[in-house]
């Protein structure tokens, strides 16, 4: 039964990150990335606004309801500092974007909301 709860939520997961990406585009971000692995972590989605030469590193959360805490509460200390050393790295392998300005947010959703609310600026260096 855990193991089909499991792959339930990733499942879930996987669509909610697929939301973003959508919304994200239509905010006017380019995707350079989604579910981007480095060693010892990932990063959800990457996004370039080139308008304002800005690149955003976005972890998306989700949770059937907010009973125990918000989505946002979930992105431990440990798991930001996996992000940002993922960024860094992302970087080092595309010197095309180390000039731009950069953040860290966080797209939460909670049961069947079908837009993330967004928090910018959500963690850094």
């Amino acid at each position: 039964m855990k193991v089909i709860q499991h792959l339930k939520n990733k499942l879930i997961g996987q669509q909610k990150e697929q939301q973003a990406a959508a919304w994200l585009r239509k905010q006017g971000y380019e995707i350079l990335a989604e579910n981007y692995l480095c060693r010892g972590g990932e990063i959800d989605l990457i996004g370039f606004k080139q308008a304002s030469n800005q690149l955003i590193f976005f972890e998306v959360k989700y949770r059937k309801s907010t009973k125990y805490g918000h989505p946002a509460e979930f992105v431990t200390s440990q798991q930001q500092q996996r992000i940002i050393r993922c960024a860094e790295l992302f970087l080092l392998k595309h010197p095309l974007y180390q000039n731009a300005r950069m953040q860290f947010d966080v797209l939460t959703f909670v049961d069947d909301q079908a837009l993330p609310v967004r928090i910018e600026n959500a963690f850094g260096q």
